[in-house]
């Protein structure tokens, strides 16, 4: 009996998925729970197990291919089982010869090049960048759909037949240098970097954020001198009951959720129109706070959910867990998935300012940058010695007007000087 297997969703916002890897070929036999696919979203990879004893008989989907949720990616013949009836009948001699899938429609004009147009969400945003009309493309991958591969053919053959440009000649690629190889995490001068799958969905990601939502940019500098000695008086004693260190990030967390709850939109996110409907702006139930987290290869933002039920002391432990699993790779799905709102902590790289790119799917990120050291005039007139922080918010316009985004971090601002050392985290 032949086993039909489909993308799997590998998180609850999950829509598509990228084959990155196959660990089997046609013909190779696989166990029952082996691994013989590695698949790549936005959020993590993910190897996926077979169902079934059997052996490979289809792969569907090309390597570097991204489709959506619940298509079919591969074919195993299960081991012992009959096969299946259509297969065992012999065909009708009147059968024709199946068409290769890059023949042009024929026929059923419309309902070919509509199969045909078929494609990822990733793929239609490749045709648009190239401006390939999607709908005249004859679709390499499985059951007639189009590819990444065949969208780039369609776009340098416009290239190729176009006339010369009478512009400067474009400079040449660069080229490395013979027998030198570096990565990400160890660039070398004179090299090329393969990009990793992760990589690439992260700048495809950066890049539709970018362009689909209008970013706008503030910020404010806090005085953070009362939440920084809570933090000192606190921290040794934390660090030994939870072996995680204290840093002043849970202080600033505890302050957002805080100022989200008065500032709801903030909150939110953009609902594109869809099926004939109208756009809208969808108010998130949970306060569920994205910390990003950059690592040698790769950017990461697993999320505390249901962060504005948590104590200070709370949002610490889960953040010391969060930022540990990320440095030694073993982040789940779900602990990456539903982030309502995004943090990042620039000033620990010694940042002074910053204008960071919103999360997709949320209306605002908003960071913590250094904390510097500087003489500041009080509101009695007295000079002091204070430690000053600036926090830049980027934010979707479609979501959110500056008069929202200043009165967020207006009460950032505020919840954040009135902290003081007091008894209990």
């Amino acid at each position: 009996m032949a086993t039909t297997i489909t993308m799997p969703q590998l998180g609850e916002t999950v829509t598509e998925g990228t084959v990155a890897q196959w660990l089997k070929k046609i013909g190779d036999s696989v166990d029952k729970y082996e691994d013989f696919v590695e698949v790549s979203t936005d959020k993590v990879n993910a190897g996926v197990p077979s169902p079934v004893t059997g052996t490979i008989r289809e792969l569907l989907v090309k390597e570097g291919e991204t489709v959506a949720t619940g298509t079919p990616i591969a074919v195993i013949d299960e081991v012992g089982a009959a096969p299946d009836a259509a297969e065992a009948a012999p065909a009708p001699a009147h059968a024709e010869a199946p068409a290769p899938a890059n023949a042009a429609p024929s026929g059923n004009g419309a309902a070919a090049a509509a199969a045909n147009a078929a494609a990822s969400p990733a793929v239609r945003r490749l045709a648009r960048e190239h401006r390939v009309d999607i709908r005249t493309l004859r679709g390499s991958g499985a059951n007639g759909r189009v590819t990444a591969d065949d969208v780039l053919a369609a776009a340098r053959a416009v290239v190729s037949t176009a006339p010369p440009a009478r512009s400067a000649p474009a400079a040449p690629p660069p080229v490395p240098s013979p027998g030198r190889t570096s990565t990400y995490a160890q660039p070398a001068r004179g090299t090329l970097i393969p990009l990793t799958q992760a990589r690439r969905i992260i700048a495809e990601r950066m890049v539709e954020s970018r362009h689909t939502a209008p970013h706008a940019w503030s910020m404010v500098e806090i005085d953070v001198t009362g939440a920084w000695d809570w933090r000192v008086r606190e921290k040794d004693l934390f660090e030994r009951e939870t072996g995680y260190k204290l840093t002043l990030m849970p202080f600033f967390i505890r302050a957002v959720v805080e100022s989200l709850n008065v500032f709801p939109l903030m909150n939110a996110k953009f609902v594109p129109a869809t099926d004939g409907g109208q756009p809208a702006i969808y108010v998130n139930e949970a306060v569920n706070i994205g910390i990003a987290i950059g690592l040698p290869t790769n950017l990461v933002v697993p999320v505390i959910k249901n962060a504005d039920q948590l104590s200070i002391k709370g949002i610490a432990i889960a953040a010391g867990e969060l930022i540990d699993k990320a440095r030694k790779g073993k982040l789940g799905v779900d602990e990456l998935a539903g982030g309502t709102f995004t943090v990042n902590n620039n000033g620990a790289n010694g940042s002074w300012a910053s204008a960071p790119i919103i999360n997709a799917g949320q209306a605002g990120i908003v960071t913590m940058e250094s904390v510097i050291k500087k003489l500041v005039v009080r509101d009695d007139d007295t000079i002091a010695i204070r430690r000053m922080m600036n926090s830049c918010l980027s934010l979707d316009h479609r979501v959110v007007d500056g008069y929202v985004a200043s009165g967020f971090l207006a009460e950032l601002k505020r919840r954040l000087e009135a902290m003081r050392p007091q008894a209990e985290l």
